[in-house]
């Protein structure tokens, strides 16, 4: 079983930034799907950015280009999200996944990942 855990959430001021850390067990590091959804209280889950391990493509929605960015360190199984600028509709709680390889863009429907951590709070307050 893939034991897939987050860390980093926090409260910060509006404009601040945090590092949102993810490890994945059984984490293939050369070929895999990695990315992070976020769901806020009384909305759907949403994906916030996808990045195929092996092909390095990204897929950003559109509400984060610019302010989030993905990185990964194959030594350390891990995956991160660089979150800047934060603001109010940030807020949300941010889960890591984790899907089968593909070729190319990883999709960033929650469907194509089946391994998840269990979230990580991040408030944005002003």
């Amino acid at each position: 079983e893939v034991q897939v855990v987050e860390s980093g959430g926090g409260a910060v001021e509006t404009g601040g930034s945090l590092r949102l850390s993810c490890t994945a067990s059984e984490y293939s590091a050369s070929r895999t799907c990695m990315a992070w959804f976020r769901q806020a209280p009384g909305k759907e889950r949403e994906g916030v950015v996808s990045i195929n391990t092996y092909t390095r493509d990204t897929i950003y929605a559109d509400s984060v280009k610019g302010r989030f960015t993905v990185s990964t360190d194959s030594a350390k199984n891990a995956v991160y999200l660089q979150m800047s600028n934060l603001k109010s509709e940030d807020t949300a709680v941010y889960y890591c996944a984790r899907g089968a390889y593909t070729y190319g863009v990883c999709a960033l429907g929650p469907s194509r990942y089946g391994d998840w951590g269990q979230g990580t709070q991040v408030t944005v307050s002003s």
